[in-house]
């Protein structure tokens, strides 16, 4: 059936007008609810009050209890030089040698002088049982017996100065060898073949490592704390200790120039990584005392602030709080807290790189 032309204008309006209720329909309507963001999984570690030292860490020097700058105690040339830098070497083992011939001549000079001595000695020696046979049988008088007898004293007093002084001068010819005093490592050898040398001059130095000390100047302001048997450990260059020992020497002065008093610690015969002269750093404990301390794992620093992020109760779960922190020295795998949290705090340990301030978390374990 045909529709009239006023019919179909009729029929446009009327749809005309079911899309425009359409459309404002649409636009009335109110928006979907935006979904909640979900709780990130995090692991945490409740803050526990642990015993942690109170230490104070001071440049100290080793030294070696047993440690001689070789000179020598007669003048001449070197001709022998037997030992190198660094050589190990035994007690009494010679390490160098000065010109000995102008005292080998003295020696054999004095020698023949005492070969004489011997003889006028025991001529003397035969002549006074001579003289008492004669003087016995009446043949020769009193006083020629008392002459012999007296000449016999003379020449035996004479004989033993004599081999005295011969005696001194091979003792002196000892001297011309350089001799290690004890059993160590032979230090610079700042002289050469054909230097002359004399009591004033440095040839080397012997070493022992096995008896080593720690020298230690504690600030004066700390000697009402400093005592023997305080812990100390030497640490090497990552500030990890290689030694573990105590005080074992307390200086009943102040050094005028450090203001400090010196502390001695031994170094234990095992440790092989100091040496005489090394500037290691030493770490005494004074006390210790329990304070609250937090995982590594927890802390995050931004410009130089320290900050952990705790887990803290928000409606029905939990949310992620961001607190600057004051720390201390690490001690193992834990910082101890100067100052900014409480024991039972939970801290997170886990996603901290996710995390921002109130961001939901879920806590496990």
């Amino acid at each position: 059936m045909s529709l009239t032309l006023s019919s179909r204008r009729i029929l446009r309006l009327a749809i005309c007008a079911g899309i425009c209720l359409s459309f404002a329909g649409c636009k009335s309507a109110p928006p979907p609810a935006a979904a909640a963001p979900q709780a990130m999984p995090v692991k945490v570690a409740p803050v526990t009050l642990a015993a942690v030292p109170n230490t104070d860490t001071y440049v100290a020097t080793i030294k070696s209890r047993r440690s001689a700058t070789m000179q020598p105690q007669v003048d001449g040339n070197i001709t022998r030089i037997y030992v190198k830098s660094g050589d190990a070497v035994k007690a009494g083992q010679v390490l160098m040698q000065i010109d000995p011939l102008k005292q080998l001549a003295t020696v054999q000079q004095q020698q023949g002088t005492e070969a004489q001595k011997k003889a006028v000695y025991q001529y003397n020696q035969g002549e006074v049982e001579r003289q008492r046979k004669l003087f016995e049988a009446g043949v020769t008088s009193k006083q020629a017996y008392d002459q012999a007898v007296q000449a016999y004293q003379n020449s035996k007093g004479d004989f033993d100065s004599s081999v005295a002084q011969t005696n001194t001068q091979k003792q002196q010819l000892a001297y011309y060898q350089i001799r290690a005093p004890f059993a160590g490592i032979v230090g610079d050898i700042p002289v050469h073949l054909g230097d002359y040398v004399s009591a004033t001059t440095m040839l080397t130095t012997v070493d022992e490592n096995a008896d080593l000390e720690a020298y230690i100047y504690v600030p004066a302001e700390r000697e009402s704390e400093v005592k023997r048997g305080l812990p100390v450990e030497i640490l090497d260059a990552d500030g990890t200790a290689i030694v573990k020992t105590s005080i074992d020497f307390l200086s009943p002065q102040v050094d005028n120039s450090l203001q400090g008093i010196l502390v001695k610690a031994r170094v234990p015969r095992t440790s092989q990584r100091l040496r005489n002269g090394q500037l290691v750093k030493a770490r005494i404990t004074w006390n210790s005392k329990p304070v609250p301390t937090v995982p590594v794992l927890a802390v995050t620093r931004v410009g130089g602030q320290a900050f952990v992020y705790l887990a803290t109760a928000k409606g029905d779960g939990y949310s992620a709080h961001q607190v600057p922190v004051s720390l201390g020295e690490t001690q193992g795998n834990t910082y101890p807290v100067l100052s900014g949290l409480n024991p039972g705090d939970r801290v997170i340990i886990s996603g901290l790189q996710f995390l921002q301030e109130g961001a939901p978390v879920k806590p496990m374990g």
